[in-house]
């Protein structure tokens, strides 16, 4: 078997769990929110009548965690092997770096870190091979996820307690 068997039939009996950063980790609004004005009117409109926030330059490292998401790592770390699972922007290369500060600043940066070389940056999320992708959109992939999509702040799956308590049922 290959380096990229699937979880079922791998040496390792715990379920993959790849997730999201942006509004499912970590709170984007609370980033925006710390840019001066002048810097948010230059990226009012990326030309199609749009903004791109996500472009302004350190607006990653800028950003909260999203209420319970420190804790519901911890708890799923218990039952599964976690992976973050996030998209950079290809326009701005700070949020790459950002990203992976971001991680370390509250997860940590040692070995004993949740995720201790576990953040995949990828423009195409089905490419991953896992059982669980925790995600607020359907785009860059997540919605062709071979495994199962949790639409995190939808109906079914609002905020962190009601995936926390999905997953850990569902581990079987």
């Amino acid at each position: 078997m290959g380096a990229l068997e699937s979880s079922e039939t791998s040496l390792n009996t715990r379920k993959i769990v790849y997730v999201d950063m942006d509004n499912v980790l970590v709170d984007f609004k609370s980033g925006l929110d710390r840019v001066p004005e002048e810097v948010k009117a230059e990226y009012a409109n990326d030309g199609k009548d749009k903004p791109h926030y996500d472009d302004i330059p350190g607006i990653f490292s800028l950003m909260d965690p999203m209420p319970g998401a420190i804790e519901a790592m911890q708890a799923l770390n218990k039952c599964f092997d976690l992976y973050i699972l996030s998209t950079a922007p290809w326009l701005n290369p700070s949020a790459w770096s950002d990203k992976l500060e971001w991680v370390q600043r509250y997860f940590g940066k040692g070995k004993d870190s949740i995720f201790y070389k576990r953040l995949i940056i990828s423009h195409h999320k089905d490419l991953n091979r896992g059982d669980f992708l925790i995600d607020d959109r359907e785009k860059n992939g997540a919605k062709e996820f071979k495994g199962e999509l949790i639409q995190f702040g939808s109906t079914k799956f609002p905020d962190w307690p009601a995936v926390v308590t999905y997953l850990c049922n569902h581990n079987t």
